[in-house]
């Protein structure tokens, strides 16, 4: 009896606690930009896929921007039909190895799971990119294609809520060419993430799915500047979708901020990731580090700066944030991470100045304390500073990681396309349906600086406008190609 006991007992243990996922060693992988997170075995995910209770009406699907057919997909997996979980899957997520990486599931799927009522929720994220892991390595499927609707969309920017727009209306039978400014396609997954939380090669081979569906790149190629999207429609476009995201930095407007040593989280993180400075010499694009770092703000992108600094020499990092752990907007597993690597948080301060030498080079930040007081628009306590609690900082470099706004060019350049003071372009929110007929928007040049998945189930919505937009249309015979004299996507 007491064995039967016993066994329930750790069942239920099973079943109420999630399968962990390998990690690199922090003491080693704070030393290189290999993937920190090291993915499920089959043996792993097939027990973490035990834990699905399968509801007839599941609620996780309820948290998912894109509404990816959850409790399907894992019951494929239980039955090891992985070709059939990702199609399941790609039915609704065309960028499955990304999502798996980087998504908030803990805030979005998993924070609806029934399992998580007694325990742990169902690690809907790592079983995601379990089956995509699997396709990668085995090869890409590529979906039936729908028969050619005749049909033109411009898409501008490559960045998430771009490709998964991309890729809908490619599969719908629409012709769809990507205009990205930068020389590599996928937007901030490309030059914001760095490579030891999501690899440049999955975010090429996602681009390399798409691209097979009928999608046409082109990079290094400005919206606004090369084509202004009423040339687009001169061009035979039938409509176009603007998601060219949230890529100007906010700085804080302190004295000293343009000392030597201080950078935007923007230029930082492109330099190190777009154009691999963390390699150099091999790519020559030095970036400077020094000895003791203070990255100002709490969220991913923050935790992101500061792990790549540590990465790239600094003896000491330091997170400098005017709220509260509690009140950290960062993913609580990248916290971790970068607190198991190390670097060290100071909460409930805030700078107010920055201090130089005599030769214009950072030295020390000074910081005021902070207390929590009523709950702003975001729910959280507003910080107020505490008079006379000023303390200073020594550091050699600081990096700035206060958030993003959205590029004004097109919105200047657009007659008639309405814009909000903050930059970004009003649209409806069901449709990203903008003010110009024809013209749609989504991701964060809609929404403001938000979350991949976010901007992945905007794109989505667009999508389904466009389509239903474009079939509403009288036919038109679009069918002779134009030539872009601009460059072809870089391999």
């Amino acid at each position: 009896m007491q064995t039967t006991l016993k066994s329930r007992s750790q069942r239920t243990l099973r079943q109420n606690t999630a399968v962990p996922m390998q990690k690199l060693n922090p003491k080693t992988r704070a030393k290189n930009f290999n993937e920190v997170a090291l993915g499920y075995t089959e043996e792993q995910a097939l027990l973490e896929a035990q834990r699905c209770l399968g509801c007839q009406k599941p609620r996780c699907v309820e948290g998912c921007p894109v509404s990816v057919d959850i409790s399907a997909f894992i019951k494929l997996l239980k039955e090891r039909r992985y070709d059939a979980a990702i199609k399941k899957v790609k039915e609704k997520n065309s960028l499955p190895a990304i999502c798996g990486r980087v998504c908030p599931q803990e805030e979005q799927c998993q924070k609806l799971c029934i399992r998580g009522k007694t325990g742990d929720p169902v690690s809907i994220g790592r079983l995601e990119r379990f089956v995509a892991d699997f396709e990668r390595k085995k090869g890409l499927l590529i979906p039936p294609i729908a028969q050619s609707t005749g049909k033109k969309v411009a898409v501008v920017g490559a960045g998430p809520a771009g490709l998964t727009v991309a890729a809908d209306l490619a599969k719908l039978g629409h012709q769809v060419v990507v205009f990205e400014a930068l020389h590599s396609a996928g937007g901030v997954l490309v030059y914001g993430i760095p490579e030891f939380r999501l690899p440049k090669k999955i975010v090429q081979d996602e681009v390399y799915y798409i691209e097979a569906l009928g999608v046409e790149f082109h990079t290094d190629a400005l919206i606004g500047r090369l084509f202004t999207v009423e040339e687009l429609f001169q061009q035979g476009f039938d409509s176009v979708f603007i998601g060219s995201g949230a890529g100007l930095p906010i700085f804080l407007g302190i004295p000293g901020e343009n000392l030597s040593g201080i950078y935007s989280a923007n230029e930082f993180l492109i330099r190190i990731n777009l154009m691999k400075s963390f390699r150099f010499p091999e790519y020559d694009t030095p970036i400077k580090v020094g000895k003791s770092v203070a990255v100002i703000g709490g969220g991913n992108v923050a935790m992101d700066s500061a792990r790549c600094a540590l990465r790239l020499g600094a003896e000491h990092v330091c997170i400098v944030y005017r709220r509260s752990r509690d009140e950290i907007p960062a993913r609580a597993e990248e916290l971790e991470n970068a607190e198991e690597e190390g670097i060290t948080c100071k909460f409930l301060a805030a700078p107010t100045r920055f201090i130089g030498d005599e030769q214009g080079n950072v030295k020390a930040i000074e910081l005021v304390a902070m207390e929590l007081g009523e709950p702003d628009a975001s729910g959280r306590g507003r910080p107020v500073a505490i008079k006379d609690s000023e303390t200073t900082m020594e550091v050699d470099t600081v990096i700035v990681a206060i958030g993003r706004t959205p590029n004004p060019i097109i919105q200047s350049v657009t007659k008639g396309l309405k814009a909000t003071s903050h930059g970004t372009i009003v649209a409806e929110a069901e449709t990203g349906q903008t003010s110009l007929e024809g013209v749609y928007t989504g991701g964060d040049i809609m929404t403001g600086e938000a979350t991949v998945i976010s901007a992945m189930g905007t794109g989505k919505r667009a999508a389904k406008a466009i389509h239903e937009y474009l079939l509403s249309k009288d036919t038109e015979d679009n069918s002779s190609p134009h030539i872009f004299h601009i460059k072809p996507i870089i391999r």
